[in-house]
């Protein structure tokens, strides 16, 4: 059983599928609760904002994992993130009745990294999609992302070009991995630095509606 505080925002009717949004490092789970609103306007989809496990010495808000180096997440930390989202993303398909082919696992910077983390493991279910701004496919010791079981997964990933912290190479990097592996991928770029750039919403409004049927 997963331990993970989260918060939730239902639909206004039976859930049309389920859209579980991970924040970025220092956030917690209200920071992207709007943001839901924001991608799903009809209120067709079922919510679900994780608060990340750890807390830092010297550090603010939530993290999911220790950060030796960008790009390059602490094995165990970041195994035990995975390890509770897991659990998570399964309680909530067991009670919502919501299905992994009717989910999209979306984030932030760090909460695209767990996206990717979930959303590309060969011992996990595959999403419907993965929505990323601002992140990138982990390197990790004893992870490997797994694509040629999971060819229908729909990717999205949306970067700044100026961004200070996750440069934009990432997102690239992230693009022709999953490219290459037969991913549809939907992918933007902008003069952006580390935020969601609301030039890129009205697309990933539209990309999660294609890849949910709502």
């Amino acid at each position: 059983m997963s331990a993970l505080t989260f918060l939730e925002r239902p639909a206004v009717s039976e859930a049309a599928g389920l859209l579980v949004l991970h924040h970025g490092r220092g956030a917690d789970e209200h920071d992207l609760l709007g943001l839901g609103d924001v991608l799903d306007p009809q209120r067709r989809l079922h919510v679900v904002t994780p608060r990340a496990p750890l807390t830092l010495p010297g550090w603010p808000g939530h993290h999911w994992y220790v950060v030796p180096r960008v790009g390059f997440p602490d094995r165990d930390t970041f195994a035990a993130a995975s390890t509770a989202l897991a659990a998570l993303h399964d309680q909530l398909w067991e009670r919502t009745g919501l299905t992994p082919a009717q989910t999209v696992f979306g984030g932030f910077s760090m909460g695209s990294v767990m996206s990717y983390a979930l959303g590309l493991d060969g011992g996990r279910p595959a999403p419907a999609g993965i929505l990323a701004f601002s992140g990138f496919v982990p390197t990790v010791e004893g992870w490997v992302p797994s694509l040629d079981d999971r060819r229908a997964l729909r990717a999205f990933i949306a970067h700044g070009r100026n961004d200070p912290v996750m440069e934009v190479g990432f997102a690239r990097r992230a693009r022709d991995l999953l490219t290459s592996g037969g991913l549809p991928v939907e992918y933007h770029e902008s003069d952006a630095a580390h935020h969601i750039d609301p030039a890129h919403v009205p697309a990933a409004v539209d990309w999660v509606a294609a890849t949910l049927g709502t």
